[in-house]
């Protein structure tokens, strides 16, 4: 199953590629893919340890290359996330598009490829699907996008080159210094390394994958590819994207060097509490709904690292919960952004005004609008909030005043979607000017179902966090393991045995 999930879709683009099926196979081999990840979660076993799903032949055995997939609860979200979100990107697309099976072709071959990704559990394999990413979207940046559409794209393509070279050159790191030499997740150990090797890998790995989610300060590509990409692109990036970069921190990152992790883990906090800052006091700043937005994620990602850096079985479940609801959340607001933008012509904040006018406005898209900027800000009811809360719960005892930071981030969150709701929705319209075209129940259907989405994780959270949770408290344990060693190599205490203690509560602080 794991195989159909990246075979059908890249197959799929390159039927469209020559021109055949159009929109309707799209959307079906879009379903498809989702209709794979519900089956998948029909038949995960929650109880069973390790991977599932497994399955590896050698493809190039010199160069230590192999077909290597596998699937645990973390990855199976991510590969739902993806499931949905590509077939929401279709379903926005507008049906006279120019240029349609290309479109759709570069579509599901991103699909497939990010897929690839999230199963992969050789580290040259993922690196290969992590590559291979990047073509489609180039195309979709540069082919559909705004004005300035080229200039973002080569921006975008030039910081993934340098996340590339980080990231091979980690990868190569480990393979060299580790014993055994091998690019398996599974047979890498990291123990050989010096204590230096280790955190400069991991450094590598943290520049790598900071440019992907992104992280200040290698975020600067973000408001422009974001700002001049059509909407099913920004949803993908935005959804998708970034999710690469927090999963390959938790996977090769946080997995692989616990011990690096834990020295480093109260600088990590700190640049997690100055991005939420920083994205939420520039998102305030700009005119540009489409930008604030494009913003608002940076704060969202400093939530992740937050929750990472802690890593206590509820900070880290609440962080890979937050890369679901951040991408439900995102989807929802570029969809409704990209309807308003249709509709009346300009994103402006100066220009909106009295979008929920029931009779002349878009009542139905400023009604979700208002719930999107609410579940963005945390709100309780919403998935926002179940993230933000687990995130905060479990940091705050290592790390209380970055925490507080971010909290406070929250707050600034909802000045900003305050002003965008306030400048579109409400107010007057224009009686000379505001005729604006009605909303199709097509275009309707995206929206509706991210809103139902976020509205039911809000209210039955466990049907969301229940997945992440084994790989959370694994993951967590390791690093308080690591913790104690290094405490008690310092001759702080004497080294003491974990088994059975919660690494949730720890009687040292990081701060």
């Amino acid at each position: 199953m794991l195989s159909a999930l990246i075979v059908l879709p890249i197959l799929g683009s390159l039927l469209l590629f020559l021109g055949l099926g159009g929109r309707k196979l799209a959307v079906a081999l879009a379903g498809i893919l989702l209709g794979i990840s519900l089956l998948l979660f029909a038949n995960f076993d929650l109880q069973a340890e390790g991977l599932q799903w497994v399955q590896r032949w050698d493809w190039i055995p010199a160069i230590g290359l192999s077909y290597s997939l596998g699937l645990d609860g973390f990855s199976l979200l991510m590969v739902a996330l993806n499931g949905l979100l590509t077939l929401i990107a279709v379903l926005t697309a507008e049906p006279e598009v120019k240029r349609p099976n290309l479109l759709y072709g570069c579509i599901l071959f991103m699909s497939g490829s990010v897929n690839g990704a999230f199963v992969a559990q050789n580290l040259l394999l993922f690196f290969l699907f992590y590559e291979l990413v990047l073509i489609p979207i180039y195309l979709l940046i540069s082919i559909w996008g705004s004005p300035k559409r080229d200039y973002a794209a080569i921006k975008f393509l030039i910081y993934t080159a340098v996340s590339a070279i980080f990231l091979l050159g980690a990868f190569l790191a480990i393979y060299w210094l580790g014993d055994p030499h091998s690019f398996e997740l599974l047979e890498i150990r990291i123990t050989s390394l010096s204590p230096v090797a280790q955190t400069l890998t991991l450094l590598a790995l943290i520049v790598a994958f900071g440019i992907k989610m992104p992280l200040i300060p290698f975020h600067t590509w973000l408001p422009d590819a974001y700002g001049e990409s059509s909407p099913p692109v920004a949803i993908l990036l935005g959804g998708i994207l970034s999710k690469l970069g927090t999963y390959g921190l938790f996977r090769f990152g946080l997995q692989l060097f616990p011990q690096a992790w834990a020295d480093l883990g109260g600088i990590l906090a700190w640049w997690g509490a100055i991005a939420v800052l920083s994205g939420a006091l520039a998102a305030i700043a700009q005119k540009d709904i489409k930008r604030m937005v494009a913003y608002s994620s940076i704060g969202h990602m400093g939530y992740i690292l937050l929750g990472m850096a802690a890593a206590t079985p509820i900070s880290l479940t609440g962080a890979m919960v937050q890369m679901v609801s951040h991408g439900l959340i995102l989807a929802l607001l570029f969809d409704l952004v990209g309807l308003v933008e249709r509709k009346v012509g300009t994103r402006d904040l100066d220009v909106l005004n009295g979008l929920l006018n029931p009779l002349r406005g878009l009542p139905t898209v400023s009604a979700l609008l208002i719930l999107g900027g609410m579940a963005s800000a945390g709100i309780p009811g919403l998935v926002g909030f179940v993230a933000e809360f687990l995130i905060f719960q479990g940091s705050y005892q290592d790390f209380p005043l970055p925490t507080l930071i971010s909290i406070c981030g929250t707050g600034l969150t909802a000045v900003y979607f305050v002003i965008l709701l306030n400048r579109t929705c409400f107010g007057k319209l224009d009686n000379r000017t505001a005729y604006y075209p009605r909303v199709h129940g097509w275009e309707r259907i995206p929206g509706l179902i991210l809103t139902a989405l976020i509205v039911w994780f809000g209210i039955q959270p466990m049907n969301l966090v229940k997945w992440p949770q084994p790989l959370a408290f694994t993951l967590s344990t390791q690093v308080a393991q690591a913790q104690t060693l290094i405490l008690a190599s310092a001759g702080d205490l004497a080294p003491i045995t974990l088994s059975g203690a919660d690494p949730g509560k720890r009687e040292t602080s990081r701060n």
